[in-house]
Protein backbone atom coordinates (compact mmCIF):
# COMPACT_ATOMS: atom_id res chain seq x y z
CA UNK A 1 0.00 0.00 0.00
CA UNK A 2 1.26 3.53 -0.84
CA UNK A 3 2.84 5.64 2.02
CA UNK A 4 0.31 8.72 1.10
CA UNK A 5 -2.90 6.45 1.35
CA UNK A 6 -2.17 5.03 4.68
CA UNK A 7 -1.38 8.18 6.33
CA UNK A 8 -4.47 9.58 4.78
CA UNK A 9 -6.23 6.79 6.68
CA UNK A 10 -5.04 7.49 9.54
CA UNK A 11 -5.70 11.18 9.27
CA UNK A 12 -9.27 10.20 8.05
CA UNK A 13 -9.79 7.91 11.19
CA UNK A 14 -8.98 10.40 13.82
CA UNK A 15 -10.19 13.93 11.84
CA UNK A 16 -13.75 13.74 13.48
CA UNK A 17 -16.90 12.98 12.28
CA UNK A 18 -17.27 11.89 9.05
CA UNK A 19 -20.77 10.76 6.70
CA UNK A 20 -22.34 7.40 7.82
CA UNK A 21 -21.19 5.88 4.48
CA UNK A 22 -17.59 6.66 5.47
CA UNK A 23 -17.81 6.03 9.08
CA UNK A 24 -19.11 2.75 8.06
CA UNK A 25 -16.10 2.48 6.13
CA UNK A 26 -13.48 2.79 8.49
CA UNK A 27 -15.28 0.44 11.37
CA UNK A 28 -15.11 -2.26 7.96
CA UNK A 29 -11.33 -1.47 7.46
CA UNK A 30 -10.32 -1.63 11.31
CA UNK A 31 -12.73 -4.76 11.79
CA UNK A 32 -10.93 -6.05 8.98
CA UNK A 33 -7.18 -5.35 10.72
CA UNK A 34 -8.89 -7.43 13.58
CA UNK A 35 -9.73 -10.09 11.98
CA UNK A 36 -6.82 -10.43 10.07
CA UNK A 37 -4.89 -10.41 13.54
CA UNK A 38 -7.06 -12.79 15.05
CA UNK A 39 -6.57 -15.23 12.46
CA UNK A 40 -3.08 -14.73 12.04
CA UNK A 41 -2.19 -15.20 16.00
CA UNK A 42 -4.89 -17.58 16.89
CA UNK A 43 -2.31 -20.83 17.40
CA UNK A 44 0.36 -19.18 18.57
CA UNK A 45 0.44 -19.82 22.05
CA UNK A 46 1.24 -18.26 25.26
CA UNK A 47 3.53 -15.20 23.70
CA UNK A 48 5.79 -13.25 26.13
CA UNK A 49 5.81 -9.20 24.18
CA UNK A 50 9.11 -7.40 24.09
CA UNK A 51 8.55 -3.60 23.22
CA UNK A 52 11.61 -1.84 22.37
CA UNK A 53 13.26 0.81 20.04
CA UNK A 54 13.36 0.08 15.95
CA UNK A 55 16.56 2.61 16.23
CA UNK A 56 19.04 0.66 17.92
CA UNK A 57 21.32 -1.27 15.32
CA UNK A 58 22.98 -4.36 15.56
CA UNK A 59 26.22 -2.98 16.81
CA UNK A 60 24.47 -1.24 19.86
CA UNK A 61 24.75 -3.09 23.30
CA UNK A 62 21.72 -3.31 23.78
CA UNK A 63 20.64 -5.08 20.72
CA UNK A 64 22.38 -8.06 22.09
CA UNK A 65 20.22 -7.97 25.37
CA UNK A 66 17.39 -8.00 23.88
CA UNK A 67 18.60 -11.17 21.77
CA UNK A 68 19.58 -12.78 24.68
CA UNK A 69 16.44 -11.91 26.52
CA UNK A 70 14.08 -13.39 23.14
CA UNK A 71 16.64 -16.48 23.47
CA UNK A 72 15.60 -17.14 27.39
CA UNK A 73 12.07 -16.18 26.77
CA UNK A 74 12.02 -18.76 23.99
CA UNK A 75 13.98 -21.91 26.28
CA UNK A 76 11.19 -21.14 28.82
CA UNK A 77 8.87 -22.37 26.34
CA UNK A 78 6.58 -18.63 24.98
CA UNK A 79 6.69 -17.38 21.45
CA UNK A 80 8.52 -14.34 21.76
CA UNK A 81 6.12 -11.52 20.20
CA UNK A 82 7.18 -8.27 19.10
CA UNK A 83 6.30 -4.89 16.92
CA UNK A 84 8.09 -6.85 14.15
CA UNK A 85 10.05 -4.06 12.89
CA UNK A 86 14.15 -3.33 13.15
CA UNK A 87 16.33 -2.53 16.18
CA UNK A 88 15.55 -4.22 19.29
CA UNK A 89 12.07 -6.18 17.80
CA UNK A 90 14.18 -7.63 15.11
CA UNK A 91 16.85 -8.55 18.38
CA UNK A 92 14.09 -10.53 20.81
CA UNK A 93 12.99 -12.13 17.45
CA UNK A 94 16.22 -12.83 16.46
CA UNK A 95 17.07 -14.64 19.19
CA UNK A 96 13.86 -16.76 19.83
CA UNK A 97 14.98 -18.20 16.23
CA UNK A 98 18.39 -19.01 17.74
CA UNK A 99 17.19 -21.53 20.08
CA UNK A 100 14.21 -22.89 17.26
CA UNK A 101 11.53 -21.38 19.57
CA UNK A 102 8.29 -19.13 17.96
CA UNK A 103 8.55 -15.94 16.81
CA UNK A 104 5.91 -13.00 15.89
CA UNK A 105 5.22 -9.96 15.21
CA UNK A 106 2.42 -7.27 15.03
CA UNK A 107 3.75 -4.84 12.13
CA UNK A 108 2.78 -1.37 11.46
CA UNK A 109 1.46 0.22 8.65
CA UNK A 110 3.37 3.72 8.49
CA UNK A 111 4.36 6.82 5.92
CA UNK A 112 8.25 5.41 6.16
CA UNK A 113 7.67 2.41 5.53
CA UNK A 114 8.24 -0.22 8.56
CA UNK A 115 9.39 -3.49 7.04
CA UNK A 116 8.61 -6.78 9.00
CA UNK A 117 12.53 -7.99 10.41
CA UNK A 118 13.34 -11.53 8.81
CA UNK A 119 13.31 -13.49 11.90
CA UNK A 120 9.30 -13.76 12.43
CA UNK A 121 8.06 -17.13 11.91
CA UNK A 122 4.41 -15.46 11.62
CA UNK A 123 3.84 -11.71 10.95
CA UNK A 124 0.59 -9.61 10.58
CA UNK A 125 0.87 -5.62 9.48
CA UNK A 126 -2.21 -3.26 10.90
CA UNK A 127 -3.52 -0.06 9.74
CA UNK A 128 -4.38 1.05 13.00
CA UNK A 129 -2.30 1.67 15.89
CA UNK A 130 -4.88 0.94 18.21
CA UNK A 131 -5.55 -2.86 16.64
CA UNK A 132 -2.23 -3.40 16.88
CA UNK A 133 -2.06 -2.51 20.50
CA UNK A 134 -4.71 -5.09 21.27
CA UNK A 135 -3.28 -8.06 19.72
CA UNK A 136 0.12 -7.14 21.17
CA UNK A 137 -1.61 -7.70 24.88
CA UNK A 138 -4.03 -10.25 23.98
CA UNK A 139 -1.58 -13.40 23.30
CA UNK A 140 0.40 -12.26 25.98
CA UNK A 141 1.14 -13.64 29.52
CA UNK A 142 3.63 -10.64 30.52
CA UNK A 143 5.44 -7.78 28.84
CA UNK A 144 9.38 -6.68 28.77
CA UNK A 145 9.96 -3.07 28.10
CA UNK A 146 13.69 -2.94 26.27
CA UNK A 147 15.00 0.90 25.84
CA UNK A 148 13.23 3.03 23.17
CA UNK A 149 11.11 5.56 22.66
CA UNK A 150 7.76 7.31 22.50
CA UNK A 151 6.21 4.18 21.23
CA UNK A 152 7.54 1.86 23.60
CA UNK A 153 7.31 4.07 26.50
CA UNK A 154 3.51 4.52 25.00
CA UNK A 155 3.50 0.68 24.77
CA UNK A 156 4.80 0.04 28.71
CA UNK A 157 2.30 2.76 30.02
CA UNK A 158 -0.74 1.22 27.90
CA UNK A 159 0.32 -2.68 30.15
CA UNK A 160 0.64 -0.31 33.46
CA UNK A 161 -2.85 1.03 32.65
CA UNK A 162 -4.24 -2.24 31.52
CA UNK A 163 -3.20 -3.99 35.13
CA UNK A 164 -3.56 -0.95 37.09
CA UNK A 165 -7.81 -0.74 35.69
CA UNK A 166 -7.75 -4.91 35.66
CA UNK A 167 -8.54 -4.66 32.39
CA UNK A 168 -6.22 -7.23 31.97
CA UNK A 169 -4.85 -9.92 34.72
CA UNK A 170 -1.79 -9.06 36.88
CA UNK A 171 0.58 -9.93 34.11
CA UNK A 172 4.70 -9.29 35.19
CA UNK A 173 6.29 -6.26 33.58
CA UNK A 174 10.03 -5.96 32.91
CA UNK A 175 11.92 -3.08 32.43
CA UNK A 176 15.48 -3.32 31.21
CA UNK A 177 18.21 -0.55 31.06
CA UNK A 178 18.15 0.36 34.23
CA UNK A 179 20.62 3.36 33.45
CA UNK A 180 18.10 4.29 30.39
CA UNK A 181 15.12 4.35 32.25
CA UNK A 182 16.35 5.96 35.65
CA UNK A 183 14.33 8.93 35.16
CA UNK A 184 10.91 6.94 34.31
CA UNK A 185 11.72 5.22 37.37
CA UNK A 186 12.04 8.37 39.45
CA UNK A 187 8.70 9.58 37.62
CA UNK A 188 6.86 6.62 38.79
CA UNK A 189 8.50 6.69 42.72
CA UNK A 190 7.18 10.64 42.52
CA UNK A 191 3.97 9.44 41.92
CA UNK A 192 3.95 7.11 44.38
CA UNK A 193 4.82 9.31 46.65
CA UNK A 194 2.11 12.15 45.17
CA UNK A 195 -0.20 9.61 46.04
CA UNK A 196 -1.46 9.89 42.64
CA UNK A 197 -0.76 6.10 42.02
CA UNK A 198 -0.31 3.25 44.79
CA UNK A 199 2.70 1.57 45.55
CA UNK A 200 0.87 -1.87 44.80
CA UNK A 201 1.03 -0.31 41.30
CA UNK A 202 4.62 -1.65 40.63
CA UNK A 203 4.76 -4.37 42.80
CA UNK A 204 4.37 -6.56 39.27
CA UNK A 205 7.67 -4.15 37.86
CA UNK A 206 11.13 -5.65 37.78
CA UNK A 207 13.71 -2.94 36.53
CA UNK A 208 16.98 -5.12 36.43
CA UNK A 209 19.71 -5.60 33.25
CA UNK A 210 20.20 -9.01 34.28
CA UNK A 211 18.39 -11.35 31.86
CA UNK A 212 18.23 -14.45 34.55
CA UNK A 213 16.51 -12.42 36.82
CA UNK A 214 14.08 -10.96 34.51
CA UNK A 215 13.27 -15.25 33.08
CA UNK A 216 12.92 -15.93 37.30
CA UNK A 217 10.39 -13.01 37.09
CA UNK A 218 9.01 -14.07 34.20
CA UNK A 219 9.00 -17.78 35.20
CA UNK A 220 7.58 -16.99 38.76
CA UNK A 221 4.04 -14.67 37.56
CA UNK A 222 3.29 -15.99 34.06
CA UNK A 223 3.95 -19.82 33.90
CA UNK A 224 3.55 -20.53 37.74
CA UNK A 225 1.24 -18.14 38.34
CA UNK A 226 -1.37 -19.12 35.74
CA UNK A 227 -0.52 -21.86 35.86
CA UNK A 228 0.75 -22.41 32.02
CA UNK A 229 2.25 -26.34 31.27
CA UNK A 230 4.28 -27.55 29.08
CA UNK A 231 3.05 -30.25 26.38
CA UNK A 232 4.12 -31.53 23.19
CA UNK A 233 3.03 -29.81 20.45
CA UNK A 234 2.63 -31.83 17.06
CA UNK A 235 4.52 -30.38 14.11
CA UNK A 236 2.91 -28.14 11.48
CA UNK A 237 3.22 -25.22 9.11
CA UNK A 238 3.61 -22.30 11.62
CA UNK A 239 5.45 -24.61 14.94
CA UNK A 240 7.72 -26.50 13.04
CA UNK A 241 8.95 -29.72 14.52
CA UNK A 242 7.27 -31.24 17.28
CA UNK A 243 8.38 -29.77 20.58
CA UNK A 244 7.45 -29.15 24.34
CA UNK A 245 6.04 -25.86 24.56
CA UNK A 246 3.89 -23.87 26.86
CA UNK A 247 0.48 -24.40 26.71
CA UNK A 248 -2.31 -22.06 28.95
CA UNK A 249 -5.17 -24.10 31.04
CA UNK A 250 -7.78 -21.83 30.00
Amino acid sequence: MHAGKIELQDQVLLEGPHSRRKEFLLLVRAMRDFLTGFRALHFVGPCITVFGSARMVEAHPYYELAREVGRGLGRLGFTVMTGGGPGLMEAANRGARDVGARSVGCNIALPTEQTVNRYVDRSVTCRYFFVRKVLLFKYSYGFIAMPGGIGTTDELFEALTLIQTKKILNFPVVIMGKQYWAPLVKQLQDMVAAQTINAADLDLILITDDVPEALAHIERHAIEGFGLTRRRIRSSRLLGEPRDDLVSAR
